[in-house]
C-alpha cells in the first residue's frame, strides 16, 4: 500500500544570519513529527506564499500517493496564483526537537526564496514536499562514497548546504578534498569533521558568482590523491559542466563516478525554460 504524499507545512522557529550572504533558517511543526532520518545532501521542494497569504495555498496531498496527480493540481493553480517552488538541501536534522535546518543564500539578485528569507521571522509559513524518492538517486550517495578511495567535493555557495552535510558525514577513515568558491572570506563557514578532510576556500572578489572560471580551474590544477576518487560537484550550471568534463575527459573518471547537479543558471531562473544543455544534463543524471 502507497503512504500518502509527504506534502508538509512547516513554520520558523529561528533565523540566524551567520555569514553576510547566508541565513541559517529553522523550521519545526507537527507536520516533521515523522520525519524519518535524513541523509546527507537530501533535497526538498519549498513552495513560499505568494504577497498577502500567511501560508502558502497547495494541492491537497492524495492518499494514494500520486506525485504526477498532486503535480498536476499544482501547476494547473494560475500562474499569478501558484506558489513559487524551489529545491532546497536540509542541513541538519534534530529529530528529538522536530527541527531542521535549511541554509538560505541570500543572493543580490533576490527571487522569491531570497526576498521570503531575507524578512523571515519565527511563525512564519512554508510548505514542503519532501523528503521524497521521486527526487532520490537509484544507488545511494553513501554506497558510491564509500566504495572509492576518497572523496573530490566543488562548488559554489549554492552547494554550501549539501557539502557541509556530506563532510560531516565523513567516518574518521574516509578522505576528502573539497573546493569552495565564495565571495571574500567573511562567506568561508566551520564544519565539524571527523575525517581526513582538506577545505580549500576560494575567493572570486568583485567577480559577479557564475562569472569566471576561478573553480574549474581551481580543480583543474589540482594534485589528486593516489587511488580511486568519488566527485561530487554542485553550483551553477555551466561551472559544474566544465568540471564534469575535465574529470571525465582528462583525469579519466568513470562516469558514474561523478555526482552533479547544476543549481542555478546564469542569467537565468528556476522558472525559465530548460536550454539544449540543461536537457542533456538531465539525461545523463537518469542514465
Amino acid at each position: 500500500m502507497q503512504q500518502s504524499l509527504p506534502v508538509r507545512l512547516i513554520h520558523v522557529t529561528d533565523v540566524t544570519r551567520f555569514t553576510p550572504h547566508m541565513a541559517r533558517i529553522t523550521f519545526g511543526g507537527a507536520d516533521l513529527a515523522d520525519l524519518g532520518p535524513i541523509e546527507p545532501d537530501q533535497q526538498v521542494k519549498l513552495y513560499f506564499p505568494r504577497p498577502g497569504q500567511a501560508v502558502p495555498v497547495l494541492p491537497e496531498p492524495n492518499a494514494d500517493g500520486d506525485f504526477y496527480g498532486w503535480y498536476q493540481e499544482y501547476n494547473a493553480i494560475p500562474e499569478a496564483e501558484r506558489p513559487p517552488m524551489r529545491s532546497y538541501t536540509i542541513r541538519a536534522h534534530h529529530p528529538e526537537r522536530r527541527l531542521i535546518d535549511i541554509d538560505f543564500v541570500l543572493h543580490h539578485d533576490a527571487g522569491p526564496a531570497t526576498r521570503w528569507a531575507l524578512s523571515a521571522q519565527p511563525g512564519d509559513t512554508l510548505g514542503m514536499f519532501g523528503p521524497s524518492s521521486f527526487f532520490g538517486r537509484p544507488v545511494p550517495l553513501a554506497e558510491s562514497i564509500g566504495a572509492a578511495d576518497w572523496l573530490l567535493l566543488a562548488g559554489d555557495e549554492t552547494a554550501l548546504p549539501a557539502m557541509g552535510s556530506l563532510i560531516e558525514s565523513l567516518p574518521e577513515a574516509a578522505r576528502a578534498l573539497v573546493y569552495i568558491e565564495v565571495g571574500d572570506a567573511a562567506e568561508e563557514q566551520r564544519f565539524e569533521l571527523r575525517g581526513d578532510v582538506s577545505v580549500r576556500w576560494l575567493h572570486r572578489g568583485e567577480v559577479p558568482a557564475g562569472h569566471g572560471t576561478l573553480l574549474a580551474d581551481a580543480v583543474r590544477k589540482a594534485r589528486f590523491p593516489a587511488g580511486s576518487a568519488f566527485a561530487w560537484l554542485a553550483g551553477e550550471a555551466g561551472t559544474v559542466r566544465a568540471l564534469r568534463r575535465h574529470l571525465v575527459d582528462e583525469r579519466g573518471l568513470d562516469k558514474r563516478a561523478v555526482e552533479f547537479a547544476g543549481h542555478w543558471r546564469l542569467k537565468l531562473s528556476t522558472d525559465d525554460a530548460p536550454t539544449a544543455d540543461d536537457l542533456a544534463e538531465a539525461r545523463e543524471r537518469m542514465a
